[in-house]
């Protein structure tokens, strides 16, 4: 399969830091209480297509690592951000993974495979991005360059390594992973509008 005419195979690093920076403008909502939990399944229930990521606190020794600290859906009014506290944002999480609606993301077989050694779920309709480029000829798969080939978006990587784990999530943190999730559902309306989820 290949590229959409206008779709380049690649990006230079030069180029990628000439786009614009992806913010997010919309609503983004901490999920903390059994209040946010039912706001949060009534909208992400709601949808057709979400984007989904995950947050890992970043481990600095050799052999170390940590569970995912924070799930992030996105959905057309909102950004969901799920601090992996408690059993009942677990089970909303679960249960949000097992709806038949689409949760696009990149390189999401890692984030399912650490998200089930907290909690058990079945998952349905997941689309790894990255996969479907990689079938059109892409080079370069992740997240950042996917925003920059097909969004013209340049994803900022400066929260990435802070503690994802953190009681309080700072607003850096925040506007991070809110655009995270939605870059990733940004990406699956483009792509679907370009014809290559087939």
């Amino acid at each position: 399969m290949s590229l959409p005419h206008g779709i380049p195979a690649s990006i230079s690093k030069e180029r990628l830091l000439e786009l614009p920076l992806a913010r997010y403008e919309g609503e983004v909502r901490l999920v903390e209480g059994s209040a946010d939990i039912a706001r949060a399944r009534e909208d992400i229930l709601a949808e057709r297509t979400t984007g989904f990521d995950t947050e890992t606190r970043p481990a600095f020794v050799s052999g170390q690592s940590y569970p995912p600290a924070l799930v992030q859906v996105a959905t057309a009014h909102c950004v969901w951000l799920f601090p992996l506290r408690d059993r009942a944002t677990h089970a909303v999480v679960a249960e949000m993974l097992a709806a038949p609606l689409a949760k696009a993301g990149v390189s999401i077989a890692g984030d399912l495979a650490q998200l089930r050694k907290l909690f058990e779920f079945k998952d349905r309709g997941v689309l790894d991005l990255g996969m479907v480029a990689r079938r059109h000829g892409l080079e370069q798969t992740g997240v950042r360059n996917l925003a920059a080939l097909f969004l013209g978006l340049r994803v900022p990587k400066g929260a990435k390594t802070t503690n994802w784990a953190a009681a309080r999530l700072s607003p850096q943190q925040i506007a991070y992973a809110a655009a995270d999730a939605w870059i990733c559902r940004e990406l699956y309306l483009r792509f679907e509008s370009l014809d290559l989820l087939r």
